[in-house]
C-alpha cells in the first residue's frame, strides 16, 4: 500500500510562484502524475511523469508556466508553480500508479491517490 501526502499549498497573487510537493510513503515504482479541481469542475489532467524523470507531459494550460519533477531517493514528487494566474485556483492532487508507464493523462490509470492541497491565486 503506498499512501501519498501533498504539501506546499495556499494563499498566493496572481503572478507569484509556489512549490507542492508530495510525499510517498512506501516504495513505488509508478509514474506518479498531478491532477487539479476547481470548485464546480472536474479533475483535470496537469502534469505526468515517469519513473526515470524524462520526458514529462505537462496540460496545455500550465505548459511553460508549471515544472513536474521527482526525487526517487527521497519518494517525493515536486510541482513547482510559476506565473500563476486566478484560472490556476483548485485542488492539486498527485497520484501515482503502481506499475511504471510510459505515458498517460488519465486519471483512471493512477492507483493511489492524496487528499489533496489548496491553491488559491487571488488576483
Amino acid at each position: 500500500q503506498v499512501q501519498l501526502e501533498e504539501s506546499g499549498g495556499g494563499l498566493v497573487q496572481a503572478g507569484g510562484s509556489l512549490r507542492l510537493s508530495c510525499a510517498a510513503s512506501g516504495r513505488t515504482f509508478g509514474s506518479m502524475g498531478w491532477f487539479r479541481q476547481a470548485l464546480g469542475k472536474e479533475r483535470e489532467f496537469v502534469a505526468f511523469i515517469k519513473w526515470s524523470g524524462g520526458s514529462p507531459v505537462y496540460a496545455d494550460s500550465v505548459k511553460g508556466r508549471f515544472t513536474i519533477s521527482r526525487d526517487n531517493a527521497k519518494n517525493t514528487v515536486y510541482l513547482q508553480m510559476n506565473s500563476l494566474k486566478p484560472e490556476d485556483t483548485a485542488v492539486y492532487y498527485c497520484a501515482t500508479t503502481k506499475l511504471p508507464l510510459t505515458y498517460t493523462v488519465s486519471a483512471s490509470f493512477f492507483d493511489y491517490w492524496g487528499k489533496g492541497t489548496l491553491v488559491t491565486v487571488s488576483s
